[in-house]
C-alpha cells in the first residue's frame, strides 16, 4: 500500500492520464479516419459538383431566356397586337389574316433552334395558328390556363407536352399594349427535348458526371443517366450515396429559377474519394509522430508543474480558514508565477465582492421596507370616498353624493381579489354595470340614457366576474359617443333560446358597423390577437376568451349584430347552473 502511495504522485498521474488519453485519441483516429476523410473529400467534391450544377443551370437559363425573348417578340409584334386588338373589338380575324399571321410567325421560328411549333389562341381559347379549329382547352388542362392567367404575361414553363411526350410546352398570356395591357390571347411554344441536352461532348470519359433534367412533376426532359437509374428514387436521395450497377454515386440537384425544373447530377464515388489512401497514410504517420512527441513533452511538463504547484497548494489550504489572504510564494516558472499572481488577485477580488454583496443586501432590505411602508391599503380609498359621501350629504349635494357611492362600489368590486370571487351572480354584474352607467351618465349628461331589463330569477345565475361591464363600456365608447345627439344603451337579460339558458344582450343605437368591419371583428375574436394600434376590440376579445375558458363548449360565445346606421347588439347565452359547483367551492374556501 505504501509503495502504491509513493507512486501515486501528481506527476505520475499526469503522465499516465495523458498516455491513456493519447492512446484513446490515436485509436479513435485510426478507427474513424477513413470515414472522416471520406466526408471531407466528398464535401470538397460536392462543392466542385455544385459549381458544375450552377454553370449548367446558367446554361439552362440561357436557353430558357432565348425562348422567352422569342415568344415575347411574337406576342408584342405589330401584326399580332393589331389582329388581337380587332378580335377584342368584335371584328373576328379572317382566314387571310390568319395566313398572314402564320407567315410572320414562321419568320421568327426560322431564327430559333429547337422550336417545333408556335401556337396562337384567342382569349376565348380558339386557335388562330396553326390553321385549324382545335381549342386551347383541348391541348392543356384548365389548371395550366389558370396558372398562365395569374402570371400576367410572363412565360410559364410546364414541362412535357401531355399530347406529345417528345416535346416541352411553355405558354404565355398575350397583353395588348394599347389597351392597358389587357388580356387578349395565349401563345404556346412547343420545343424539342433535344434542345435541353446540357452535357458537353468534350467531357465524355468513364468518370464524368451524369446529368438529368426533370420538370415540376418529376417527368424526365433530358437524362444521360445509366439505364439502371430510377429517376424518382434519385430525386428522393439527393445528397446521399446511391448504388447503381455495382458502382456508388453521389447525387445532387439544382433548381432553375426561370422554369422551376430540377437539374440532378450523378458523380462517381471513385472520383470523390480519389487520393484517400495517401491522405489516410499521412494522417496515421502524423498521429504516431505526434503521439511520441506528446509523451515526451508531457513528461517534462509534468515535472515542471508538480514541484512549484505543491507550494501553491499549501498557501491555498491556509485560505480555507478565516479571511482569505494572498500567498507570498513566488516561482521562477512564468506560468506558475502567473498562476500564483492570479490566485492573489482572486483573493483580493473575492474580499471586495464579499463586501459589496453584504452592502447590497443591507440596501435591498431597506428598499423593501420602504416599499412595504409605501403601499396603500384599499380600505383607505373606500373610507375616503365614504367620507366624501357624508360631507356631500351634509352640504345637500345628493347627486354628487350618489356618484361618489357608485364610484366606491365600482372600485370595491374591481379591487377585490379574483381568486376570492372568480364567480359572482348575474345580479352582482348588473349592479356593477349600473354603477358604471351612472358615472358615465354624469360625465355625458343628456347625451346618454340607459336602462336595465332583468327579472329577479335571472339575477341569481352564476357568471364569471367582470363579464358584462366591458361590453357596456364598448357600447358607450363605440356606439353612443360616436353618434351625433343623445344615445341609448339597453342592458337586457332574458331566457335563452335553449332550456335552462339565460341570454344577455347589450344594445346601443350608435352608428353601427358595415359588414367588412364586422367580419374583421369576428376574425380578431377567433385569433384572440388585437392588431390595431389603438387597441380597439380588446374588451370584446377578452370577454370572448373568458366565455370560452369558463364555459368551454356550453356556450357559443359572443354574437354581434350590426348594420351601418342601425346600432349594434352584442349577445351571449350561458347555462343557468354551470358555475354553481365552482361558486360553492369558493364559498367553502372562504368559510
Amino acid at each position: 500500500m505504501s509503495r502504491f502511495m509513493r507512486l501515486n504522485t501528481l506527476r505520475n498521474q499526469i503522465l499516465l492520464g495523458f498516455m491513456l488519453v493519447m492512446i484513446v485519441v490515436l485509436a479513435s483516429v485510426g478507427y474513424f479516419t477513413f470515414d472522416q476523410v471520406s466526408v471531407l473529400l466528398r464535401n470538397n467534391a460536392e462543392k466542385h459538383i455544385q459549381q458544375t450544377a450552377v454553370q449548367t443551370t446558367g446554361k439552362l437559363d440561357a436557353l430558357l431566356q432565348q425562348i422567352n425573348t422569342l415568344t415575347a417578340q411574337v406576342a408584342l409584334s405589330a401584326t399580332t397586337q393589331r389582329l388581337l386588338n380587332e378580335e377584342i373589338a368584335g371584328h373576328p380575324i379572317s382566314f387571310g389574316d390568319r395566313q398572314m399571321l402564320q407567315q410572320e410567325v414562321r419568320k421568327y421560328e426560322a431564327y430559333a433552334t429547337g422550336i417545333r411549333s408556335l401556337e396562337l389562341y384567342t382569349a376565348d381559347y380558339r386557335r388562330l395558328l396553326p390553321l385549324d379549329d382545335i381549342r386551347l382547352t383541348e391541348r392543356v388542362s384548365s389548371a395550366w390556363i389558370d396558372h398562365v392567367d395569374e402570371e400576367m404575361g410572363r412565360l410559364v414553363w410546364f414541362g412535357l407536352d401531355p399530347q406529345n411526350p417528345d416535346g416541352v410546352v411553355a405558354i404565355r398570356s398575350i397583353r395588348l399594349i394599347d389597351k392597358s395591357f389587357s388580356h387578349a390571347g395565349y401563345l404556346m411554344v412547343h420545343i424539342e427535348k433535344s434542345y435541353f441536352e446540357l452535357t458537353d461532348s468534350t467531357m465524355e470519359s468513364e468518370m464524368r458526371e451524369s446529368m438529368g433534367l426533370f420538370d415540376q412533376t418529376g417527368k424526365t426532359i433530358f437524362s444521360d443517366f445509366p439505364a439502371e437509374v430510377d429517376s424518382k428514387e434519385l430525386l428522393n436521395h439527393v445528397g446521399e450515396s446511391i448504388a447503381v450497377g455495382g458502382k456508388n454515386y453521389i447525387a445532387i440537384q439544382k433548381q432553375s429559377e426561370a422554369a422551376g425544373w430540377t437539374l440532378a447530377i450523378l458523380t462517381p464515388m471513385d472520383y470523390v474519394t480519389e487520393g484517400i489512401t495517401v491522405l489516410r497514410t499521412n494522417i496515421v504517420v502524423s498521429g504516431v509522430v505526434g503521439g511520441l512527441l506528446f509523451l515526451i513533452f508531457t513528461f517534462i511538463l509534468s515535472t515542471m508543474i508538480t514541484r512549484p504547484i505543491l507550494n501553491l497548494i499549501k498557501a491555498m489550504r491556509g485560505a480555507r480558514f478565516g479571511t482569505l489572504k494572498p500567498s507570498p510564494i513566488t516561482s521562477t516558472t512564468m506560468e506558475i508565477n502567473e498562476l500564483n499572481n492570479s490566485y492573489n488577485q482572486m483573493v483580493v477580488d473575492l474580499n471586495e465582492l464579499i463586501k459589496v454583496v453584504y452592502e447590497k443586501e443591507i440596501l435591498q432590505s431597506r428598499t423593501e421596507l420602504k416599499a412595504l411602508q409605501a403601499q396603500i391599503n384599499p380600505h383607505f380609498l373606500f373610507n375616503t370616498l365614504e367620507a366624501f359621501y357624508w360631507e356631500l350629504e351634509d352640504k345637500g349635494e345628493e347627486e354628487l353624493a350618489h356618484i361618489v357611492v357608485a364610484m366606491s362600489g365600482l372600485f370595491r368590486y374591481v379591487i377585490n381579489k379574483i381568486d376570492e370571487e372568480e364567480w359572482v351572480t348575474l345580479g352582482d354584474e348588473l349592479d356593477h354595470a349600473e354603477r358604471y352607467l351612472k358615472i358615465m351618465a354624469m360625465r355625458m349628461m343628456d347625451r346618454l340614457s340607459w336602462r336595465i331589463e332583468a327579472d329577479e330569477a335571472s339575477r341569481r345565475v352564476p357568471v364569471p366576474k367582470l363579464l358584462i361591464q366591458p361590453l357596456v363600456e364598448n357600447a358607450i365608447l363605440h356606439g353612443v359617443e360616436q353618434r351625433v345627439g343623445p344615445g341609448t344603451v339597453i342592458l337586457r337579460v332574458e331566457p335563452g333560446s335553449r332550456l335552462d339558458y339565460t341570454k344577455v344582450s347589450v344594445i346601443d343605437d350608435g352608428p353601427g358597423m358595415d359588414q367588412e368591419k364586422l367580419r374583421s371583428l369576428y376574425a380578431v375574436m377567433r385569433t384572440g390577437h388585437v392588431s390595431s394600434a389603438t387597441g380597439h376590440g380588446i374588451g370584446i376579445v377578452n370577454v370572448e376568451r373568458r366565455l370560452r375558458l369558463s364555459y368551454d363548449t356550453a356556450t357559443d360565445g359572443l354574437d354581434i349584430k350590426s348594420e351601418k346606421g342601425q346600432g349594434t347588439t352584442v349577445t351571449f347565452e350561458i347555462p343557468n347552473e354551470y358555475g354553481s359547483d365552482i361558486e360553492r367551492e369558493n364559498d367553502t374556501h372562504r368559510g
